[in-house]
């Protein structure tokens, strides 16, 4: 009897189908196979082998191996089946996130070969005026082993020019050189970065890799010089044939810190990230799976690739929100990258300035190792935070006189300045002052904001659009005005009082080009002065050493928020945007325009210790029996009626009905409706999280049975970091 086999499809199924092994057909968990399922052949990949058959089924048998080696070497298959199962999420999807989009459609798992020209003529075979195809042919000629078609390119000539060489028998194709997996060689001749004594004193407390597993937190004000010491780290602790990854929140914003890590590791450095085309994608993975020593600088679905010698991971901004997935496989980067590290037991280094709660708790409870790094680099002093009070004041476009007098003292000086407001568009509400009319979402429960350059009225929620226009859409008073700031409306108004200076407004509408953050960057990087208008981008790891003013049009959004998290993520954002502040040799100063000057988050948000406002909201958290003291998971459900919502959580609370479960809903969410769905949640917290894991585990499996109606779903978030 032909042994059988476990396969894993990238389906939204949670559970594994059994198929026939052929004689000769050798497997092993990780592989990537050829199946027919249904009428249909997918790819899968092999879960178990030598697994007992089901009785009284007929199976059907694997048609191909589509590689002799497995796609997921076993320790990355060890994490992605952790992550399935503490996550909730169906394993053939997991698996197959680590999987680049061309091989999970079946493309074979090796390099396009690119063509490789050679010359075999003289240019002076060539017309006098054909002086182009002369320089091309001159400049093939000076390699001898022959150009890559991309070479030909980068240099300034077009394959037009290239074809009519080769038809004149001019050039031809060669062959390249060959280099063999993982036999590829990197070198760098730049010296690490010398350290401060503040650096190098918390450069030693690092573990190095000989030691194994360990955590370690990197607690280290803004401008203290964090990526030096991670750059100073790889330099001396990875070896020559080791292979390291750095996460970023996202690598598009973050474009001086790829260029750093270039500048001292040269071609050892790969990005990844959601903005490279498949065949870029395939390349960087095979890269990583054929054990080449590089440095991968990617964003979360980084640290799910099947690296074969890791021996380093790198959290950068460890804080940052975008590190969980939102939809899906709702994994966290972070906490996977600790997990990872575990299984191959090499140091993990998570580095912010604001550390999230859930890191700072296990530090103090000794899960992590604390690094403290309380010093700016260089000469830099941190920023002086102050807090002004708007109520009763005049405001022009949010702003107060106070702060456009120290914005004009700034630009006067010859220095920049950043004016921060977190929300896009020109204002987040159009209303008539005649009959209180405002403008709200046909699909969502949230109101449409006004943006003013396209003439449009947007939901940020659902991305519909409607024109925009003058008067009232239901009395049609010309009373119809924008209310509250957004970056273009604080753009306008900055541009009108500072007519000489430019004003760069930096939001997701602004940077949708490719290359559009990189512009902006060079502009602000000249020195010159000008004023930045922007959102929470330009709080991500931005370093603008003639910023020294930094203004906050409204610092109260985050502290009376229903979110339990709102009050640390709006202390991270108003500490990561005023690092932006004084990071050179000059002084910074932060101005926050608030209402609640007298608030005591916000009076302790002036000394500008994190870790004091960190003690803080520890105590409130533990007070009330939040997360990090407490495991915490939400099942949501979505439907075409709030009833349907709330009837699926409904039928899931009984199941939850266990000792030491304590559940909360099932409730509407904060935005009950998006995109013309309903939708609602019910909240689990529990002391024990292997119980809570355990119940998870038996619900999904009996949700999985159930029938529901059309166009209805459910989802679970386990660890999650919205709870509105």
């Amino acid at each position: 009897m032909l042994p059988t086999a476990r396969i894993a499809l990238n389906r939204p199924l949670r559970r594994l189908f059994d198929y026939l092994v052929p004689e000769g057909l050798t497997l092993q968990p990780g592989q990537r196979v050829k199946i027919p399922f249904g009428r249909q052949q997918a790819i899968g990949l092999v879960v178990e082998t030598e697994v007992e058959p089901p009785q009284g089924i007929t199976l059907k048998p694997i048609q191909t191996a589509l590689e002799d080696w497995p796609a997921l070497p076993e320790e990355t298959f060890r994490l992605l089946s952790w992550a399935s199962d503490y996550y909730q999420h169906p394993l053939g999807e997991c698996l197959f996130t680590a999987l680049p989009p061309a091989l999970r459609r079946g493309r074979p798992a090796a390099e396009k070969q690119e063509d490789w020209w050679q010359a075999c003529g003289s240019s002076a075979a060539l017309p006098a005026n054909a002086y182009k195809q002369k320089n091309l042919l001159d400049w093939i000629a000076q390699h001898e082993k022959g150009v890559k078609s991309s070479a030909v390119t980068k240099a300034g000539f077009t394959r037009a020019q290239l074809k009519a060489l080769h038809q004149k028998e001019l050039v031809r194709l060669a062959k390249p050189e060959a280099s063999l997996p993982g036999q590829q060689t990197y070198t760098s001749t730049t010296a690490a970065p010398e350290l401060s004594p503040a650096q190098t004193e918390a450069m030693e407390q690092l573990p190095t890799p000989a030691e194994g597993f360990s955590a370690s937190l990197l607690y280290g004000i803004t401008g203290s010089g964090k990526t030096e010491i991670y750059l100073h780290y790889l330099k001396q602790h990875l070896t020559s044939d080791g292979q390291a990854l750095v996460l970023v929140p996202e690598i598009n914003l973050t474009p001086q810190t790829v260029a750093r890590f270039k500048r001292y590791f040269g071609e050892r450095i790969l990005v990844w990230h959601s903005a490279l085309n498949d065949s870029e994608r395939l390349n960087a993975w095979l890269k990583i799976r054929n054990g080449e020593p590089v440095i991968l600088i990617g964003t979360r679905s980084a640290v799910l690739l099947p690296f074969t010698s890791l021996e380093t991971l790198i959290v950068d901004e460890e804080h940052d929100n975008s590190y969980k997935q939102g939809e899906g496989f709702r994994y966290s980067g972070r906490d996977v990258a600790v997990y990872r590290a575990h299984l191959n037991q090499c140091p993990v280094i998570l580095g912010s300035a604001t550390p999230s709660l859930e890191s700072y708790h296990n530090a103090l409870t000794g899960k992590y190792r604390l690094i403290k790094l309380e010093e700016r680099a260089g000469k830099a002093q941190s920023p002086t935070i102050s807090l002004l009070d708007i109520r009763s004041r005049p405001l022009e476009g949010g702003l107060s006189r106070p702060a456009l007098k120290a914005l004009k003292q700034t630009l006067d000086s010859g220095n920049q300045a950043l004016v921060f407001v977190n929300r896009r568009g020109y204002a987040p509400v159009m209303m008539c002052f005649d009959c209180g009319h405002m403008v709200e979402c046909p699909r969502c429960d949230t109101r449409l904001t006004y943006h003013r350059r396209d003439r449009a009225m947007r939901c940020h929620h659902c991305d519909f659009q409607a024109p925009a226009t003058d008067t009232c859409p239901k009395c049609k008073s010309d009373a119809f005005k924008p209310v509250g700031q957004g970056t273009e409306r604080t753009e306008d108004i900055l541009a009108s009082c500072f007519p000489d200076t430019p004003v760069v407004r930096v939001d997701r509408d602004s940077t949708q080009r490719k290359g559009s953050i990189q512009n902006i960057l060079e502009q602000v990087n000249t020195g010159k002065p000008c004023i930045l208008v922007g959102t929470q981008m330009l709080a991500k790891g931005h370093d603008f050493p003639n910023v020294t003013l930094v203004v906050v049009i409204n610092a109260d959004g985050g502290l009376f928020s229903v979110d339990f998290r709102a009050p640390e993520q709006l202390v991270q954002t108003l500490l990561q945007v005023s690092g932006r502040a004084g990071r050179g040799t000059k002084a910074g100063n932060v101005v926050v325009q608030t209402c609640h000057s007298d608030h005591p988050l916000l009076r302790t948000l002036c000394n500008g210790r994190y870790l004091d406002m960190a003690d803080q909201l520890l105590e409130e958290r533990e007070s009330g029996q939040f997360p990090p003291f407490r495991a915490m998971a939400i099942f949501r459900a979505e439907a075409d009626t709030m009833e349907q919502s709330l009837q699926i959580l409904d039928s899931i609370k009984p199941l939850t009905n266990v000792p030491g479960i304590e559940t909360w809903g099932p409730l509407p969410a904060l935005i009950a409706r998006r995109a013309d769905r309903h939708r609602a949640q019910l909240v689990l917290n529990t002391d024990n999280r292997m119980r809570l894991n355990k119940l998870l585990t038996g619900i999904c499996q009996t949700l999985e049975q159930k029938r529901f109606p059309k166009g209805a779903k459910w989802m679970i978030d386990v660890d999650p970091q919205e709870t509105g």
